[in-house]
């Protein structure tokens, strides 16, 4: 997958599928490194904001 189709994933996925992902990745995911890492990280923290407090809780406790 190329830079640009993992940020374009990111941009489409839904904040469970994007915590999940940052949960249970395998270490060295190319998702999480260098600039798409860091891509990954901001627009988590930014979908975790829209979302808000209970759909957070609510997508965690259904990822387990």
């Amino acid at each position: 997958m190329t830079e640009q189709e993992m940020k374009d994933w990111i941009d489409n996925a839904s904040y469970q599928d994007l915590l999940g992902k940052w949960r249970f990745a395998p270490v060295g995911d190319p998702f999480f490194r260098d600039e798409v890492g860091q891509y990954y990280k901001t627009r988590m923290h930014e979908r975790r904001a829209e979302v808000g407090n209970a759909s957070h809780v609510a997508a965690s406790k259904a990822l387990g």
